[in-house]
């Protein structure tokens, strides 16, 4: 649904986008992933057909964004990082008037601007001028806008920005929901990692304009953090045989007063063969886990070390 190849965006001395390659498959999230002014923005604009790439090329929905400019802004919703509301309009002036340049048919707005206000929870907020809306609001009607005409491809810059805990849960949800869509692309920009994890089939890394890491969040931890990482805890503290009786099984990483930790490439083999052998030799287990690695910390290690290659 979305393919790039060689993209690059060049301002003057600034190569803001630099030779990057990507795919999203239909029925897909892809998460981009990337510090302020890596690049994300600059990809997005390129994919709906509002800059014009320097080099390479991309499709949306099979359409090239640089000779077929016109049909692919028909396919795609596009949330900005700044709504960019028409303060003086009603929410439903507003809607209506992005419906009619959708070409949407009188009765067609109606019934999709209906939709999305149950779906957002904001009809009762429709008659109000956006000027009187909150951030979180605002972005909401901005997300609704995106969704309009139902395209086949989404690309949303911080969909819950500025939005309370409860909206932002609508949001992911409504996002999952769209997800379920077999036709359906969607690229989501956030700083919000455990959002990205949740949302993301797939996550990539920008960093200087350039895709650095790509894969699903369990792909990235083991690549840069390592096999899974197991806890055992043990009735007893833990002895030198049972340390050494493990170690037969994986790499022993850690140990404390009734814990050890170990890493397995491979847990569905490596953890019931470690439990019976444990069983076997009359060494009480109370609870066998794994330990969480965040895509923060899989994140902080990716940009830490672009800063480390610069010397910052």
């Amino acid at each position: 649904m979305i393919e790039i190849e060689g993209l690059s965006k060049q301002f003057d001395t600034l190569l803001a986008v630099d030779n990057i390659t990507l795919t999203v498959r239909p029925g897909e999230v892809l998460a981009l992933l990337g510090p302020n002014g890596a690049g994300k923005t600059t990809t997005i604009r390129m994919l709906s057909a509002i800059l014009k790439p320097t080099a390479g090329r991309a499709r949306v929905a099979g359409y090239d964004v640089a000779t077929q400019s016109h049909i692919v802004r028909r396919h795609v919703g596009v949330l900005t990082e700044a709504p960019g509301l028409y303060s003086r309009m009603s929410g439903r002036e507003y809607l209506d008037f992005f419906g009619q340049l959708c070409r949407l048919s009188t009765k067609a707005r109606k019934e999709r601007i209906a939709f999305l206000a149950e779906t957002f929870k904001m009809s009762y907020a429709l008659d109000r001028r956006l000027g009187e809306y909150s951030k979180g609001m605002a972005q909401k009607i901005a997300l609704m806008r995106a969704l309009l005409h139902d395209p086949p491809v989404l690309l949303l810059d911080e969909p819950t920005s500025a939005m309370d805990p409860e909206s932002s849960r609508l949001v992911r949800d409504t996002i999952l929901q769209l997800r379920r869509d077999a036709h359906r692309a969607i690229i989501v920009c956030t700083h919000n990692l455990p959002e990205a994890e949740e949302l993301a089939d797939r996550i990539a890394i920008i960093r200087q304009g350039q895709i650095v890491e790509q894969g699903t969040a369990a792909e990235l931890k083991t690549r840069l953090l390592g096999p899974p990482l197991m806890e055992i805890r043990l009735l007893d503290a833990p002895h030198n045989g049972v340390v050494a009786l493990i170690e037969g099984f994986a790499s022993v990483a850690d140990s404390g007063a009734d814990w050890i930790r170990y890493r397995t490439a491979d847990p569905a083999v490596t953890n019931p063969a470690l439990l019976r052998a444990l069983a076997a030799a009359d060494i009480p287990v109370v609870t066998l886990s794994e330990v969480a690695q965040s895509l923060e910390a899989v994140y902080l290690r990716v940009v830490g070390e672009g800063k480390q290659a610069r010397g910052e």
